[in-house]
């Protein structure tokens, strides 16, 4: 197995406004999620983050401690979100634990020290597993959370183009956690907007993961502040930092789904300043 890490710093909005394409791209964008038999992530100044990836094929993959951590495993100080976003079932081992993940499944792991271990059932159909760690005082039970699971927010209308299902999955209303809060929206066939209209939120940042999005399509993702917005041309199994001072939309050649996930202050998923959508420059 390979293990693959960078870090990324976080920027002032000032400084932001003047990056190209290209600086923004490399400073915000996470391209490369997934890679067989190898375990991908980006350590991020924004609230210590990390956003990644691990696809077991021919091996399992162990969730290693990179050097940036100073532990001696992954979960000595910090707590774990993952989504099965692969076709095929997978299994995380937890310790002494294991958890079996199927598509749009996920896993919370608390705080501790022990080995947590990826592994697909079928290497013809591996299971892709997409993960946001932030830091955590205490330390709480590892549980699998289904859509059954989820606290469902139906929102938007065929006729606003965001007709979409918001799947609060690893939220507090469903299980303790120390700051990390994740969830699932699925947009319906002919909506292609997500979160519009447009908000931040100042006590917390938030990663942007987008899949089934076709290979042939592709998911024009908004940041910025309101009166100085950019944009990020992205595919699908990609990610998107997202800081606190930013907005965090999107609009697709086709509709997708994508999982969102927080660290920060509260667990508050209601602590959003919204903006007009006539506001956005």
């Amino acid at each position: 197995m390979k293990t693959n890490y960078e870090i990324r710093y976080a920027a002032h909005p000032e400084d932001a406004k003047s990056y190209d394409t290209k600086r923004i791209r490399r400073d915000f964008l996470i391209e490369r999620v997934f890679a067989a038999d190898e375990v991908n992530m980006v350590y991020s100044m924004y609230d210590r983050m990390i956003v990644g990836g691990a696809m077991p094929v021919s091996e399992e993959l162990k969730l290693e401690a990179i050097d940036p951590l100073k532990a001696e495993y992954f979960t000595t100080r910090r707590e774990v979100g993952i989504f099965n976003v692969g076709l095929g079932e997978g299994t995380v081992k937890v310790g002494s634990e294991t958890f079996t993940l199927g598509y749009k499944e996920a896993l919370y792991i608390g705080r501790g020290d022990r080995d947590v271990v990826f592994c697909s059932t079928d290497p013809q159909k591996p299971a892709k597993f997409y993960f946001n760690s932030v830091t955590a005082h205490k330390e709480y039970p590892c549980k699998k959370v289904t859509k059954a699971d989820a606290v469902v927010a139906h929102m938007g209308s065929l006729e606003m183009s965001n007709e979409r299902d918001i799947n609060k999955m690893l939220v507090s209303q469903v299980l303790p956690t120390c700051q990390l809060q994740m969830g699932m929206t699925e947009l319906a066939p002919g909506s292609v907007w997500n979160t519009m209209p447009a908000h931040v939120h100042s006590r917390r940042m938030e990663a942007y993961f987008y899949f089934e999005v076709p290979e042939e399509q592709a998911v024009c993702h908004f940041m910025g502040q309101v009166d100085e917005t950019r944009h990020i041309w992205m595919k699908g199994d990609q990610a998107v930092l997202s800081p606190e001072w930013s907005i965090h939309s999107a609009a697709a050649t086709h509709n997708y789904t994508f999982i969102w996930g927080m660290g920060g202050e509260n667990l508050d998923y209601g602590d959003q300043d919204f903006s007009k959508i006539t506001d956005l420059k």
